[in-house]
């Protein structure tokens, strides 16, 4: 079965879109005749897709770039909420401040991002936005207890803004990925962790992602409230 996606007039924001799946999502809804507005702290390389510079952390820059792209583009049809941080630190040697910049980033900037954008969405009675979680969410990860910890409090926030806003037709969801090489998995990720990831649940490409994406972000789905997933969860034990 084949399937294609026509973008024609959607304006799309993708936060964290300079790179990896971002990148691969902003390119492919260009292609499809759409607009990509990519909201990062990189310039990304497509001169096709725009570019607002912005950390999402920063909720105050977060809410004027998102009336920028209403200002300038009318509307606001899909929002994937895709920056983040992944940092390494055993958790009796967290720094408090990396604690910190990881739940700005990677749960405040959702939330930011989702304040923003969503209200527009309302007005028009139409909209879908996507957010991404990680099967560590569920199972933690040595090292990791900071990305895990925001990334279970993702899918907790975006359950809850689901069930708020189904009635004015707009649409939440969350993506479980996988393991995806990434510029951020690669630098999270080297030696015998990137090894590990090879050899339980394999490591995919950022194009492999676009596919549910794009559905997501499409009239065909009409689910909200759901994990579209990937990934089965390992620990560093499994074989």
């Amino acid at each position: 079965m084949k399937v294609s996606f026509d973008a024609t007039g959607v304006v799309v924001v993708i936060t964290g879109g300079a790179q990896g799946i971002g990148a691969a999502l902003a390119r492919a809804i260009t292609s499809y005749g759409g607009t990509a507005v990519v909201f990062d702290v990189v310039k990304p390389s497509d001169p096709a897709v725009a570019f607002v510079e912005v950390d999402v952390a920063d909720r105050a820059a977060v809410d004027r770039a998102v009336a920028g792209v209403v200002a300038q583009y009318g509307r606001i049809d899909g929002l994937v909420a895709g920056a983040a941080v992944q940092p390494r630190s055993a958790v009796l040697e967290l720094d408090p401040a990396e604690w910190s910049h990881t739940l700005q980033v990677n749960l405040d900037g959702v939330v930011w991002a989702c304040q923003a954008v969503v209200p527009h969405m309302v007005a028009q009675r139409s909209g879908s936005v996507v957010v991404f979680t990680s099967g560590m969410a569920l199972t933690g990860y040595p090292g990791a207890a900071a990305y895990a910890t925001s990334k279970a409090g993702v899918v907790a926030f975006a359950k809850s803004l689901a069930a708020e806003v189904a009635a004015d037709r707009v649409r939440v969801n969350v993506v479980a990925p996988g393991v995806i090489d990434t510029e951020q998995f690669r630098g999270a990720n080297q030696g015998v962790d990137r090894e590990h990831w090879r050899e339980t649940i394999g490591i995919g490409d950022p194009e492999d992602v676009v596919g549910p994406l794009l559905f997501l972000l499409s009239d065909a789905a009409t689910m909200t409230g759901s994990t579209l997933t990937r990934e089965r969860a390992f620990s560093r034990g499994d074989s």
